[in-house]
């Protein structure tokens, strides 16, 4: 299947959204939770357990983005496209309810995640409103 071009304009935001954040979150922690207003010691135990997701993050990206180039990755792309960009908000909104409201940054980054999902939802809803295909038993 062959991408549309709000398809493919979804996942470039998407995936370089998802890459760049990974990618600053993996290799550079202090400097992307400083941007946040938060202050990270040296303990390596807590920049693993972030520099881990990063790495997923990350990752991620580069999927969505080869969902543009290789057709056949295209419905995975978009799976992990709306996963990432519907559990992020969904993971603040939930912090915002039990531990209070976050700063304004935070804030922000809430904000562009929900736009990436509703345009990701936008630009999906033709494959999401398809029945999924049977496996067949071999």
């Amino acid at each position: 299947m062959k991408p549309s071009l709000i398809e493919k304009i979804a996942l470039g935001l998407s995936g370089l959204t998802s890459l760049t954040i990974g990618a600053f979150i993996l290799f550079a922690p202090h400097a992307f939770y400083a941007s946040y207003g938060i202050t990270l010691g040296e303990d390596a135990n807590l920049l693993s357990e972030l520099r881990a997701p990063g790495a997923g993050l990350a990752g991620f990206g580069i999927l969505m983005l080869l969902g543009i180039l290789h057709h056949a990755v295209l419905p995975v792309a978009m799976a992990v496209a709306l996963t990432v960009f519907i559990a992020f908000p969904v993971g603040r909104l939930v912090g915002f309810a039990v531990d209070g409201a976050p700063s304004e940054s935070v804030i922000g980054a809430l904000a562009v995640e929900l736009i990436i999902a509703v345009l990701c939802l936008a630009a999906f809803r033709r494959q999401l409103l398809q029945p999924a295909p049977r496996l067949s038993a071999a």
